[in-house]
């Protein structure tokens, strides 16, 4: 059927059965059924050059434009699954239906029925699921029927949860079975095997390092072994559990260590990556045998077993161990490295093997299955070619003649939940079912894989031979000479393009959708205006713990991706070693190129603040330091990070997260630094005010975190440094706000003498393509195929420099709007709005430190509000981002930004907290 297009598209894509409505979006709730056709486009364009001036959710001639630079186009036929992302699914041994755990969708399960491919139920503990139980916490693998069909099992934070499984394949009558916590360790289960008279079932606790043996008679855990590190995949051949360890083996003395979930894992000090990689192997007949142990990969996640042979897919080593279950030893490895440019960063995670001898690996950051003819465990696999599948696929099997995959993104955040515009928590899933085709067409698909991920020759060069080159602001060549010597990387907090530039007129924006508009964001709106204005800008994760990641690692590595579930092991990864990549980090990597790098509170995890460092008195002691020549803080902090390469170059007075402390207080402890010891060719930031939810009102943390960057960006561009600088400008993840194009548009800076000056630049840039041109510009080696596969962003530059320095702009807003307790140096009065300046937000707050008086008929649910925000760990030596439940952090923002006068965009009225629609993701750290 004809699809409706979006603005600018390129063409026809996908040929579906589901009707698009307004700008692309799928039009209802629920499930879309839809068959994938090729219109056979030639491979021509260079890495994501293709996607010119493309947006995210645009159908195009090679397929659906995703926000991490890739188009999809899969094979087969595609369901959509509103619900949320797969973490893990199941098929059910009569075939008939997949039992999948999801995520950010306020349910724990959805079961379909196969031959209607309908969702047929929906399991938690919201008002959506049509079987409730008494949460939404999910495990990091399964869930797990029994042998006969009758039985499922389902992996949660403190134990399972068992089912039966009614004739017509629905759930019933659940039961929790409770696994007590260990010295504050949750069980937090994983994978999950049945004995083969189903009278038992094996259980990975992946929190406490061990398998258990549940006995179903009692419902009672009867037997315990010792695994290695985060056990995760459990696999019953013979007798034998095969479980694969994500942090591999326990450490012994002299190794080095970082912390995981309470647990010291062997680790790299250098990338903070774990270092070995192990499957435990449990005789369940010999309750007095020592646990086996088998060497494989790194991070090993899925098992599977075809006869006496045993597959483990070792994720972050991009390879698949096989195991003769004979001899207990791995006697063959198959490497998922289909591109030449980059041996890492495709991330397989499934396997299974076809009756005629195919071997088929899910490779979940390529978007696609890699198939092997394999003949047996001592003949080496013979690769065939790759097949194009939805977003991050993560299970595969197959179901009689048809292959079935699960995909834990489906088709990018395009799940319709509020009409007025998109957010990146609209997570979709999808599952998708295909005939495997003949060899011959399976490489004919390779080609397309090729182009969909922008994966062609010499992506990446290096510079040869030591004749003098012009330097030039992004070179060609990794290792060739730039005229930019010093790289600042300021990372803020959560704002939509929308939500900051919609009301610029010169670029594609809604402006009703506008928060922090030029009254609030004066200098945001002003370094727009002279370096220019980027409006199809996307960052690639949708929360802070796969934001932070994509900038420092180029990549939201599979742990945090797939296997953290609901994040109860952990959110943000800085401090836990499963979360690292081995391929390495971006300080690493320019540490390893030859140049200094400096950090200021970026992928930091810890914080020691005075107990009289309120946010009031770093308020007046910023205001100290900015007017009094010399003058230091009076209130020290100490921020660090556990990974040691890092702690080694940041600066300890400069604070990580922490809403209560004020952004130009960071900028301040910045300066005194800039001013002793100059830039480092490196230079990080993590800024994040704007994040909100502090002491001050959104819209003055928004303010503050304005003006905090606009002085940065003024002593920069007034130093002797700013002739061979630049300054990028980016937010972690844009998932607070609403945005007409897609959540994960984003507004960003891109600041240097050599910048685009005044332009309204609509081409495709991502974080990734951001950090490519990092990579360019100082000589580091991508870290993974994603940053190799992208372009630098040459076209934001020119060779011809401008001078003009940048002059901070005062703030229009009050920095202390909505504080409770004034600040002893006086509220913040704000300067007027310069001639011209609009906005939609609330008025600025120039007098008492209150914010603006709340509408008497609104007190009673802004007092519900308040005692919501108390709860939300966003200030404090504790502070974690995005602990709060985004949809109701952003309900709360747009209240307070609008002075609890108009209803979020869609709906009809101000909710209070426990009433707010789609409220999906429980709090991120489960201990409070």
């Amino acid at each position: 059927m004809q699809v409706q297009r979006r603005r600018k598209s390129a063409g026809r894509g996908l040929a579906q059965t589901a009707v698009y409505g307004g700008r692309g979006r799928l039009a209802k709730a629920g499930v879309a059924t839809v068959t994938l056709v090729f219109t056979g486009a030639s491979i021509g364009s260079a890495s994501t050059r293709q996607l010119g001036t493309q947006h995210v959710g645009e159908l195009t001639a090679k397929g659906q434009v995703i926000s991490s630079d890739q188009y999809i186009n899969p094979i087969g036929t595609r369901l959509v699954i509103n619900q949320g992302k797969i973490m893990s699914s199941v098929v059910s041994p009569d075939g008939t239906h997949v039992a999948a755990m999801v995520a950010d969708g306020g349910v724990a399960m959805v079961i379909v029925d196969l031959r209607s491919w309908q969702v047929q139920q929906v399991i938690g503990k919201n008002a959506a699921a049509t079987l409730k139980i008494d949460g939404n916490d999910v495990g990091q693998a399964g869930p797990a029927y029994s042998p006969d069909g009758k039985t499922l099992i389902l992996g949660r934070q403190d134990g399972v949860t068992r089912f039966t499984v009614n004739a017509d394949g629905t759930l019933a009558n659940p039961v929790t079975i409770a696994i007590p916590a260990q010295g504050g360790a949750h069980a937090l289960t994983a994978g999950a095997a049945f004995s083969a008279d189903g009278s038992r079932v094996y259980v990975a606790v992946n929190g406490q390092n061990r398998v258990v043996a549940i006995d179903l008679a009692s419902n009672t855990v009867t037997q315990s072994w010792n695994t290695g590190v985060a056990p995760r995949g459990v696999l019953l051949v013979g007798g034998k559990l095969y479980v694969s360890n994500e942090g591999g083996r326990t450490a012994v003395a002299g190794d080095a260590t970082l912390n995981s979930y309470g647990t010291q894992v062997p680790a790299s000090p250098d990338t903070g990556a774990t270092t070995t990689g192990t499957v435990s192997v449990i005789d369940t007949a010999d309750a007095a045998a020592a646990v086996g142990s088998i060497d494989v990969g790194l991070h090993p996640t899925a098992v599977y077993a075809a006869g006496s042979t045993v597959f483990v897919t070792n994720t972050n080593s991009n390879s698949v161990s096989v195991i003769d279950t004979a001899q207990d030893k791995v006697v063959q490895t198959i490497q998922t490295q289909p591109w030449p440019q980059a041996a890492v960063g495709y991330e397989p995670d499934a396997v299974t093997l076809t009756k005629d001898g195919r071997l088929l690996v899910t490779l979940g950051r390529a978007n696609a299955v890699a198939v092997y003819r394999f003949t047996s465990a001592q003949q080496p696999a013979r690769y065939v070619g790759l097949l194009p599948t939805d977003y991050f696929p993560t299970e595969i099997t197959t179901v009689g003649d048809q292959v079935l995959v699960s995909n834990t993104r489906g088709v990018d955040a395009l799940r319709p939940v509020v009409a007025a515009g998109h957010g990146t928590h609209d997570t979709t899933s999808s599952l998708q079912k295909f005939t495997l085709p003949d060899d011959r067409a399976i490489k004919a698909y390779t080609d397309k894989v090729f182009q969909y991920n922008g994966w062609t020759d010499n992506s990446v060069t290096y510079a040869k031979g030591k004749g003098a080159k012009t330097p030039v602001p992004v070179p060609a060549r990794i290792g060739d000479p730039s005229t930019i010597k010093h790289v600042f990387l300021i990372v803020k907090e959560n704002r939509t393009y929308d939500q900051v530039f919609g009301d610029d007129p010169r670029g594609n924006g809604d402006s009703t959708l506008t928060q922090f508009g030029q009254a609030v964001t004066p200098n945001q709106h002003a370094l727009a205006q002279q370096f220019g204005l980027y409006d199809n800008t996307y960052d690639t994760g949708t929360n802070s713990a796969e934001g932070h990641n994509w900038l420092m690692q180029a990549d939201n590595p599979e742990y945090t991706e797939s296997s953290a579930g609901e994040y109860q092991r952990s959110y943000d990864t800085e401090d836990d070693a499963l979360g690292h990549q081995s391929s390495g980090t971006l300080w690493s990597g320019a540490q390893a190129a030859g140049q200094s790098v400096r950090d200021f509170g970026e992928f930091h995890q810890f914080l020691d603040k005075p107990a009289d460092a309120t946010w009031q008195n770093l308020y007046c002691d910023a205001k100290t330091m900015a007017s009094t020549p010399g003058a230091t803080t009076q209130y020290p902090l100490v921020s660090s990070s556990p990974i040691p390469s890092l702690n080694n170059v940041s600066v300890p007075g400069f604070p990580k997260f922490d809403t209560s402390v004020p952004d130009i207080y960071r900028a301040q402890i910045w300066k005194q630094d800039f001013e002793k010891n100059g830039p480092a060719n490196l230079n990080m930031f993590w800024l994040s005010s704007d994040h909100t939810g502090g002491p001050a009102s959104p819209a003055a943390q928004v303010a503050d975190n304005d003006l905090a960057v606009g002085q940065i960006v003024d002593t920069i561009t007034h130093s002797p440094y700013w002739k061979d600088s630049a300054i990028f400008v980016v937010e972690d993840d844009s998932q607070a706000g609403l945005d007409h194009v897609d959540g994960h548009r984003a507004p960003i800076q891109i600041i240097s003498p050599y910048a685009q000056h005044g332009v309204v630049d609509s081409r495709y840039y991502s974080q990734i393509t951001m950090i490519r041109t990092i990579e360019q510009i100082l000589g580091i080696h991508p870290m993974n195929q994603m940053d190799a596969a992208a372009t630098p962003m040459t076209t934001a530059f020119t060779n011809t420099p401008d001078y003009t320095p940048f002059t901070a702009l005062p703030n229009q807003t009050s920095l202390t709007g909505g504080v409770k307790v004034p600040p002893t140096c006086g509220v913040d009065t704000p300067a007027p709005a310069a001639a011209g300046a609009t906005t939609t937000a609330a008025p600025a707050t120039t007098t008492a430190a209150a914010s603006p008086a709340v509408p008497a008929g609104e007190k009673a649910v802004a007092d519900q509000w308040q005692a919501w925000l108390a709860q939300q760990h966003t200030t404090g030596g504790n502070a974690q981002p995005d602990y709060a439940n985004p949809q109701q952090m952003n309900h709360f923002t747009w209240y307070e930004a609008s002075g609890w006068t108009k209803p979020y965009p869609g709906e009809d009225k101000i909710y209070a907290p426990d009433q707010v629609p789609g409220a999906f993701i429980p709090s991120s750290d489960s201990d409070g």
